[in-house]
């Protein structure tokens, strides 16, 4: 029962952020549906190619803070890991990538 809460919370916090997250979508769409009655088009947006490289930067610093975080779990765990990189290890490695990815596509996508 003490484990109900948290479980709860979370699952309850992750509703908010998606409901949010999916109504701001409607917004855009009815804003979209609106303009096309009216026979007009929603501007182009120019995105920049230093987002890609700016949102890189940002990911891969938390994925190497969550990396190097959760690098002290392994001394405590019971089995014993190469160089005490377990499971917990992808928390970090997945945003570190991603982040590296980005940059990487950044340079390569790149106009002279």
């Amino acid at each position: 029962m003490a484990d109900l809460v948290p479980c709860l919370s979370i699952v309850s916090i992750l509703i908010v952020i998606f409901g949010f997250i999916a109504f701001m979508r409607y917004i855009n769409y009815r804003e979209t549906l609106g303009l096309a009655e009216r026979g007009l088009a929603r501007p182009e947006t120019k995105t920049s190619s230093k987002a890609l490289l700016r949102w890189g930067i940002i990911v891969t610093s938390l994925g190497l803070a969550l990396s190097l975080g959760l690098y002290f779990v392994g001394f405590d765990s019971a089995q014993n890991y190469p160089l005490h990189l377990g499971p917990w290890m992808l928390g970090g490695f997945v945003p570190l990538f991603l982040g590296l990815g980005l940059i990487l596509s950044h340079f390569l996508t790149q106009k002279e």
